[in-house]
């Protein structure tokens, strides 16, 4: 069985910064979108998601991933957008099972409405306050997590200490 490497002061020092920064700023933002647009953050994701896809519309299956959503919870959040007339569900053309989902006009100017705020918001807590060496540390740091989280626990950078 393999030893614990605990955590130095230091490294518990970053990693509890780090974690408690991302919950204040998701919170801060999901506030100020259900204030401005009375929308959660995890909708406004869905339909920039959306807003970025070719004519607007994704299989259900790939935006759950994009969002890192579960399907239920994907399906329970394009079923509230639909009521608000946001989003549309269509059956695939060739997949009977698959669905998309595209953005609607009324879906897109709610989106273009809400996105001043959120950058304002964006800019307030994070950009506005670092430098262009620490945004361009932070982006470097995303993207270094984020590979190594998609690569997985097996892989051999990831099991050895020194990487």
């Amino acid at each position: 069985m393999a030893t614990t490497r605990w955590l130095t002061a230091e490294q518990q020092r970053a990693w509890r910064a780090y974690l408690e920064s991302t919950k204040v700023l998701f919170d801060a933002l999901d506030r100020q979108l259900q204030r401005e647009a009375d929308m959660p953050h995890a909708y406004f994701e869905v339909l920039v998601r959306l807003s970025e896809a070719e004519q607007r519309s994704l299989r259900m299956s790939e935006l759950a991933d994009l969002t890192l959503s579960s399907r239920s919870r994907l399906s329970h959040a394009v079923a509230r957008l639909e009521e608000r007339g946001w989003v549309v569900r269509t059956k695939h053309e060739t997949d009977g099972r698959g669905q998309i989902a595209t953005l609607t006009d009324a879906g897109f100017a709610v989106l273009e409405s809400a996105a001043p705020g959120h950058v304002d918001t964006v800019r307030r807590y994070v950009i506005d306050g670092l430098s262009d060496e620490q945004l361009e540390q932070l982006a470097a740091i995303g993207e270094t997590i984020i590979a190594r989280v998609e690569r997985g626990p097996a892989d051999p950078e990831c099991l050895d200490p020194g990487a």
